[in-house]
C-alpha cells in the first residue's frame, strides 16, 4: 500500500485536461438552451461574464497550485487558510459536486443513445458506460490521463472545426433573409427573453465552465507542478475565448434563436447546436456524425468527473476528514475505495425510468451547478486568505512561482457574483411564477447541507478543544 498518490501525469496530460477538461454536456448540449431562452446578446453576455469570473478563479487557483502543488488542492488551502470547519466542508461539497456530476452525464448519455435506439431502455446504457468509465478509473493514473488527452483531443478538434464551418456559414449568408444573423437585427431579438432570462442562462453558463478547476486537482500528480501548473493555467484564458465565447457567438449567428429543436423537446440532445449547424452546412450524417462525438465529450467529462471526485475524497481520507479507509491506495496508485465511494453517486442515473430521462437530467445539472458555485467561492476566499496570509509572513507577491492579475479586485469579484447568481435563481423562477417546491428544492439542496456540514465540524472542534482543555485541568 502507498501513502500517497504517484506523480505520473506529463506535462502534455495536464495541460490537455486544462483545455478540455471542462468540455463536455454543458458546452455541447446546454448552449443551445440558453440561444433558445435568453437570445444572442443574452446568452453571449452570460457566456462573457462567467468566462470573465472564471479566469479570475483559476488564475487564483494557479497562484496557489504552483507555489503548494497537492492533491485536493484548494481543499486543503481552504482548511489552511481560512478554516478547518470551512475546509471540511467545502471539500465535501466539492466531492458530492462531481460526484452528483457523473450521474448527470451518464443521464445525458442515454439521451444522446436515444437518437440511434430511441425504443431501448436507457438503463442498459448507463449501465454500459458506468461499468467503462469506471474501469478506466481503476487503471493506473497514467492511463487516466492518456485516455483523458485523447478523448479531451477529440472535443478540442471538434469545436476548432465547429468554428471553422461557422465562420464559413456566416459568410457564406450574411446577405440572404434567412440568415441566423438576423438574431442580432433588433434589441428584441437580441435579448428576445428580457433581463430575467439572461438572469437565469447563468446557471447554465455556469454548468459549462464547471471543470476548469481540475487542473489544480491533477496537481498532486503532475510530474513537474511549479512548470506545467502555470502553463496550465496561462491557457485558460484562451481556452475561454476560442471554446466559449467564439462558440457562442458563431452558435448565434448560425442558429435562429426560435428553433424549438434548441430545446430537445423530444429528449433528444442529438439536437446540438453543432448537430444543427453542421445539418445546416449540407453534409450527409451530420447528425449521426456529431451524435457520435457529443457522445464522446460527454463520456470523457463523466472520466475526468469521476477522477477529480476520487481524489478529493482521498484527501478527505488522509487528513482524517473522512473515515481513513478512504486514504488507502491500491499498489496501481489508485485510491480504490474512494473511487467505489464516488462511483455508487452514478448509481442515481438508473433512476431515469423513474422520473424520466428528460427531467433527472435537468434537476440533477442545477443541483450539480449550485455546488460548483459554492465551490468557488471557495477558491476565491482560500486565495484572498492566502495572499494576505502570504504577505502578513513577509512574502513578495513578485516572488511567487505564478501571480495571479487583479488582486483582489479577481477573487471579490468571483465571490459576488457567485453570491448574486446563487440568490437570483429563486428571485428569477418567483417573478415568471415558476418557484414550486421541487424546482427550489433541486436547485438549494446542497446549500443547508453543506451548512449543517460546517457547522458539525466546528461544533466538534470546539467540544474537542474543550475536552482537552477540562484533561489539563483535571
Amino acid at each position: 500500500m502507498a501513502d500517497t498518490l504517484q506523480r505520473r501525469l506529463k506535462a502534455r496530460h495536464l495541460s490537455m485536461i486544462a483545455l478540455g477538461g471542462s468540455l463536455g454536456t454543458g458546452i455541447f448540449i446546454t448552449s443551445g438552451s440558453s440561444l433558445y431562452l435568453a437570445g444572442a446578446g443574452g446568452a453571449l453576455i452570460a457566456y462573457m461574464v462567467m468566462g470573465i469570473m472564471v479566469y479570475f478563479l483559476m488564475a487564483s487557483l494557479g497562484e496557489m497550485a504552483s507555489h503548494d502543488p497537492a492533491a485536493g488542492s484548494f481543499i486543503k488551502y481552504a482548511n489552511q487558510y481560512v478554516s478547518k470547519p470551512f475546509g471540511f466542508a467545502m471539500g465535501y461539497n466539492y466531492w458530492f459536486n462531481w460526484a452528483i456530476t457523473i450521474a448527470v452525464e451518464l443521464v445525458a448519455a442515454t439521451l444522446i443513445m436515444s437518437y440511434w435506439f430511441p425504443h431501448t431502455n436507457p438503463i442498459i446504457w448507463v449501465a454500459l458506460f458506468f461499468c467503462a468509465i469506471l474501469a478506466l478509473n481503476l487503471l493506473s493514473v497514467e492511463y487516466f490521463g492518456e485516455s483523458e488527452y485523447w478523448l479531451s483531443l477529440v472535443k478540442v478538434l471538434t469545436i476548432v472545426i465547429f468554428i471553422i464551418a461557422g465562420l464559413f456559414i456566416i459568410y457564406h449568408d450574411a446577405h440572404t433573409k434567412e440568415s441566423a444573423l438576423n438574431n442580432w437585427s433588433s434589441l428584441h431579438t437580441i435579448f428576445s427573453g428580457g433581463f430575467n432570462t439572461t438572469f437565469e442562462v447563468f446557471l447554465l453558463a455556469g454548468f459549462s465552465f464547471q471543470g476548469s478547476e481540475l487542473v489544480g486537482i491533477a496537481a498532486g500528480e503532475a510530474k513537474n507542478p511549479t512548470k506545467s501548473i502555470p502553463k496550465a493555467i496561462k491557457q485558460v484564458f484562451w481556452r475561454i475565448i476560442l471554446f466559449y465565447i467564439l462558440t457562442m457567438f458563431i452558435i448565434s449567428c448560425t442558429i435562429h434563436y426560435t428553433d424549438s429543436r434548441l430545446l430537445n423537446i423530444n429528449d433528444n440532445v442529438s439536437l446540438s447546436p453543432f448537430t444543427l449547424l453542421f445539418a445546416h452546412a449540407g453534409l450527409h450524417h451530420a447528425a449521426d456524425m456529431m451524435n457520435a462525438v457529443i457522445l464522446i465529450a460527454v463520456l470523457s467529462a463523466c472520466n475526468s468527473d469521476m477522477y477529480s471526485a476520487t481524489r478529493i475524497l482521498w484527501h478527505l481520507g488522509k487528513t482524517g476528514d473522512a473515515p481513513k479507509v478512504f486514504a488507502y491506495i491500491n499498489k496501481f496508485g489508485v485510491p480504490i475505495f474512494s473511487l467505489l465511494a464516488t462511483a455508487s453517486f452514478g448509481l442515481l442515473g438508473f433512476l431515469c425510468n423513474h422520473f424520466g430521462s428528460g427531467n433527472l437530467f435537468i434537476w440533477l445539472v442545477n443541483i450539480s451547478s449550485l455546488a460548483g458555485f459554492v465551490a468557488w467561492i471557495g477558491i476565491a476566499i482560500s486565495h484572498y486568505k492566502f495572499r494576505k496570509k502570504y504577505i502578513k509572513d513577509g512574502g513578495n507577491p513578485n516572488a511567487l512561482i505564478y501571480r495571479a492579475r487583479f488582486f483582489p479586485l479577481g477573487p471579490l469579484s468571483a465571490i459576488a457574483l457567485c453570491v448574486i447568481i446563487i440568490i437570483g435563481q429563486a428571485y428569477v423562477l418567483f417573478l415568471q411564477g415558476n418557484l414550486s417546491i421541487l424546482q427550489a428544492v433541486a436547485i438549494y439542496i446542497g446549500i443547508p447541507i453543506i451548512a449543517l456540514i460546517w457547522l458539525g465540524k466546528k461544533i466538534h472542534l470546539k467540544l474537542t478543544e474543550q475536552n482537552l482543555t477540562d484533561r489539563k485541568h483535571f
